[in-house]
């Protein structure tokens, strides 16, 4: 059933669509349509992710994080966005919402695809070696088995995001052949929010669209189209998934890429593990068919998703922008 309230994230059952049931893939594209371009979120229920992997995983973002700092500095995060990235690490800048706010109030472990050596595209931009911690045994195996779990929803999804465009089933298919997502093992300290600071300012993901497992306590708040934050609650075996500024670039605006901010109001240390899905990096985002017509031409230019990755990071990330470098 569609949701008429907007103020509230729809929770869909993919569990028919995934299993092949007839008709099924449809009738979840049509409520995936209607979340994408009325909210730009949703929750994703019978996703086929073991949850035993799920805990693993926060289970391995703990431990890591628990790790003195000084040996966390040790791998400290690179301009392709792997490794660890200090608490006042980013400023969010490629957002209006955000103001002028303080650097974002959480610390991070970044990881990417494993690519070996022998891969012919080794060494190229988002296609370098990830940095691991020592001394942290079965994390390696943890974020990765993770990672793969991620990799398999995605390739769930796309069929019904293609239909959802009003596309065939395998219209993305060749734009995530080895897609440069990223893992973001994220830690929200305890604390008191000063005036202006976030554990993440108001901001758009750059994804294509983003996959974050529910933990026991909430902190993800998203931009209503009235103007309202609305609290994201954490729900038992689901998966809040938003559409990334990738996606609303490539649909032409049809799917929505909704601001939406984090902290953490809790007692306790809090933490998240969103897996940011993006195209293959030198893939053509051209405007989808189905979202442009005579009276409604392309209002974005044609972009690989590398490039527009290397924008955000410049824009974001003191290790990566000059300018935020010389005032942190």
């Amino acid at each position: 059933m569609k949701v008429k309230d907007m103020t509230q994230i729809p929770v869909i059952d993919l569990q028919a669509a995934f299993s092949g049931a007839p008709g099924a893939l449809d009738a979840a594209a049509d409520e995936l349509q209607f979340a994408c371009e009325n909210i730009g979120f949703l929750y994703i229920k019978g996703h086929g992710v073991d949850e035993g992997i799920v805990d693993s995983t926060f289970a391995a973002a703990k431990v890591f994080h628990d790790q003195p700092l000084e040996q966390k500095l040790k791998i400290l995060v690179n301009e392709n966005m792997q490794g660890y990235m200090p608490i006042h690490g980013s400023t969010t800048r490629s957002s209006k919402l955000a103001g002028a706010s303080k650097p974002n109030e959480n610390e991070a472990f970044f990881l990417q695809r494993e690519i070996p050596p022998t891969h012919p595209k080794f060494g190229s931009p988002q296609r370098t070696a990830n940095v691991w911690p020592d001394g942290l045994p079965g994390f390696k195996e943890a974020v990765l088995t993770y990672y793969k779990a991620m990799d398999g929803l995605i390739a769930r999804l796309l069929p019904l995001y293609a239909r959802a465009l009003d596309m065939p089933v395998d219209f993305f298919a060749n734009a995530f052949q080895e897609s440069m997502s990223t893992l973001r093992l994220t830690h929200y300290p305890k604390m008191e929010y000063a005036e202006g600071s976030f554990g993440v300012a108001p901001h758009t993901d750059s994804s294509f669209i983003t996959l974050l497992a529910q933990n026991k306590i909430a902190g993800l708040q998203l931009m209503s189209q009235g103007g309202e934050w609305i609290n994201a609650p954490a729900i038992d075996g689901t998966f809040v998934v938003n559409t990334g500024d990738m996606l609303n670039r490539w649909s032409n605006g049809r799917f929505l890429s909704t601001p939406h901010r984090a902290y953490n109001l809790s007692n306790t240390e809090r933490y998240a593990i969103p897996y940011f899905c993006h195209p293959d990096p030198d893939f053509a985002m051209k405007c989808i068919p189905s979202c442009t017509s005579e009276q409604n031409p392309p209002k974005f230019p044609t972009q690989t998703s590398l490039e527009y990755i290397e924008w955000h990071k410049s824009r974001n990330y003191h290790h990566v922008n000059k300018e935020l470098k010389e005032v942190a």
